[in-house]
């Protein structure tokens, strides 16, 4: 992969966001469509959600904290009438949460209203924002988003898709766009592809077709729509009373799809970058067997992300899999803890070890990455607690030794435990009997070892999009204000 290294000395602020997106266009439910659809993508992000229907040459929005079930009731989704609708998950990764964050956002410039939502991340944000401002741009957020917004407003050109595709042209960095006015939708993707985004559609009795576009395949499944195909790194969808044009506006570039969307981030039952999540997932679990073999008494995945690859490990291994360590589905994202102390209450309130599965057996423990640690020295302790004899912790990828600035959300290289400590240091900070990791090469063997086309920077610090073409690289305050998402 071509890309440039980093030193590692320099540190960074986590402030990136992982969310979903969702449209669609020419629908008689869109918002209902949409909502069902941000509903199958919350996990890509549970702060916030927000749905804006386009009808009779107004926008109409709804933004709010929390869930997509919480928000969206019956009531509120009948006031977003339209037939067309986009939608947004956030999930913020640092600082202060608050509703002026939350998308889509939604606009009133000189031609009109506009509305957007993103799932990515701009590294040149700041100076972009820095030279608006300087010319008079008020922003009312502190999101990166607004930047683009901001652009579109701003551009010398005269129709709504040149508008945006002088925008795009500005901006470095990874971005999935849905854009929503009166009378069209735009869908657009960077010219690199880090973050998925799929087109589908809905057969008409009329014989007019209703796109959709979302971040994951899953979403179509939901709602019984047609998998046309991704939209292609670069592409510019334009769906409008005319139907649907693409647009590719963009040199062609060196695809840098996100590796990591397939390891953990998006859902099993999704088909990302044209292969099934699930399937992959297993294949990484049945290569770290293949690499990193121990003599156990049974395999146990660390829920819900290390499944897959802990059945793959069983399969491959011959090592029975069983259940040891049980999930709380329900659990929000705040509680209160007892005064009275309790150990590991916080991994503990969502984790529980099955003490009649653990008892006098050597485990196998998968799961898909190891960030800070702290949580796997927990999940091991527990399961030591539980009557486990030796714990040897396997690991779906390699270490994670340099920050996203692509959109998932990593902390800083002091924070990540594998930039700064061996193997053998994290096996003892953890408490792990063993501790190995998949090889580099072992993430590309569900693809013939072919890694073409794929960013693997948080493993390799190899980065192929960066913040200026003098090859800086993304700086501490990349977008200061974004560390208070």
């Amino acid at each position: 992969m071509n890309g440039v290294f980093l030193d590692k000395d320099v540190m960074f602020d986590k402030f990136h966001e992982e969310c979903a997106v969702v449209g669609i266009q020419n629908h008689p439910e869109a918002a209902n469509m949409v909502y069902l659809g941000l509903y199958a993508l919350q996990h890509r992000g549970q702060e916030s959600s927000g749905i804006v229907s386009s009808d009779a040459g107004a926008l109409i929005s709804h933004r709010q904290m929390g869930l997509v079930a919480d928000i969206f009731k019956e009531d509120i989704i009948k006031n977003l009438r339209g037939a067309s609708a986009i939608g947004h998950n956030r999930y913020s990764t640092s600082g202060q949460t608050d509703i002026k964050n939350a998308q889509p956002f939604v606009v009133e410039y000189a031609n009109g209203p506009i509305a957007v939502s993103h799932n990515g991340n701009l590294i040149n944000a700041n100076q972009l924002r820095q030279d608006l401002e300087a010319a008079g741009s008020i922003f009312q957020s502190t999101s990166d988003t607004e930047v683009i917004i901001h652009l579109i407003a701003t551009s010398k050109e005269t129709t709504l898709t040149a508008r945006v595709i002088d925008a795009l042209r500005q901006v470095k960095g990874s971005y999935s766009l849905v854009f929503l006015t009166a009378d069209t939708m735009i869908a657009a993707r960077d010219p690199v592809g880090f973050r998925p985004l799929i087109l589908g559609r809905f057969p008409r009795a009329d014989e007019s077709d209703s796109h959709v576009v979302a971040s994951e395949t899953c979403v179509l499944d939901l709602i019984e729509a047609e998998y046309v195909r991704e939209v292609e790194p670069g592409e510019v969808l334009v769906f409008g009373p005319g139907g649907m044009e693409s647009i590719k506006p963009f040199p062609a570039a060196p695809p840098a799809r996100c590796i990591f969307e397939s390891i953990y981030f998006s859902r099993p039952d999704s088909n990302v970058f044209g292969h099934n999540v699930y399937q992959y997932r297993k294949e990484l679990g049945r290569q770290l067997a293949r690499e990193s073999h121990v003599d156990a008494d049974l395999v146990t995945p660390v829920p819900d992300s290390g499944v897959p690859a802990a059945i793959g490990y069983a399969e491959q291994s011959g090592i029975p899999l069983d259940l040891a360590l049980i999930r709380n589905h329900y659990v929000g994202r705040t509680f209160i803890e007892p005064r009275q102390n309790i150990r590991n209450f916080g991994v503990k309130i969502k984790l529980n070890a099955m003490r009649d599965v653990l008892q006098g057996k050597r485990v196998v423990v998968v799961d898909d990455s190891i960030v800070r640690g702290t949580t796997s020295q927990k999940i091991i302790r527990m399961l030591r607690e539980a009557g486990a004899t030796e714990v040897h912790v396997r690991i779906s990828s390699p270490p994670t030794i340099s920050p996203c600035y692509y959109g998932i959300d990593t902390p800083t290289h002091k924070e990540l435990i594998a930039s700064v400590h061996s193997v053998d240091g994290i096996r003892d900070f953890i408490g792990a009997d063993s501790l190995a990791y998949l090889s580099r090469e072992g993430l590309y063997t569900f693809f013939k070892g072919d890694d073409t086309g794929y960013c693997d920077a948080c493993f390799t610090a190899n980065y192929p999009v960066l913040a200026d073409d003098n090859g800086k690289t993304p700086q501490l305050h990349l977008f200061e204000a974004v560390s208070r998402r």
